[in-house]
């Protein structure tokens, strides 16, 4: 038996963003792109880019949907722009597959804008397999 490590969460993460058409400009746990910026003080595990559009990817635990600091987290990358056209970036957040219901209670206290810049993608879970 083994835990899904974090590499494989980001790996799965990277999928979707594939899936959704993102071409993948940085990513954390890579052997061949270098890992993403922080943005703000909130580190992020993968950036992509589609067209002019682009997306934050992060992955979050159990233990981190619970932290509070963590809602700050998700309402500041979520609120981000591109420099020049001011687009909005798009925040795929990858949690265990779980937590779903949890997380979506979470989102749903925020405002309309908000809600609209973050896609949840459902992640293998953080337990042993």
């Amino acid at each position: 038996m083994k835990r899904v490590q974090n590499y494989e969460k980001v790996d799965a993460l990277i999928q979707h963003f594939w899936k959704n058409g993102f071409l993948t400009l940085s990513r954390k746990y890579g052997k061949y792109l270098p890992e993403p910026k922080p943005i703000g003080e909130y580190e992020v595990d993968a950036v992509g880019k589609l067209r002019k559009s682009y997306a934050f990817g992060i992955v979050l635990s159990n233990k981190d949907l619970e932290n509070p600091t963590t809602i700050n987290k998700l309402k500041f990358l979520a609120t981000r722009s591109t420099r020049h056209s001011n687009k909005k970036v798009i925040l795929f957040v990858g949690i265990p597959s779980n937590s779903l219901a949890y997380a979506k209670k979470i989102i749903s206290k925020f405002d309309e804008e908000i809600r609209r810049s973050i896609k949840l993608v459902p992640l293998p879970e953080d337990q042993l397999l």
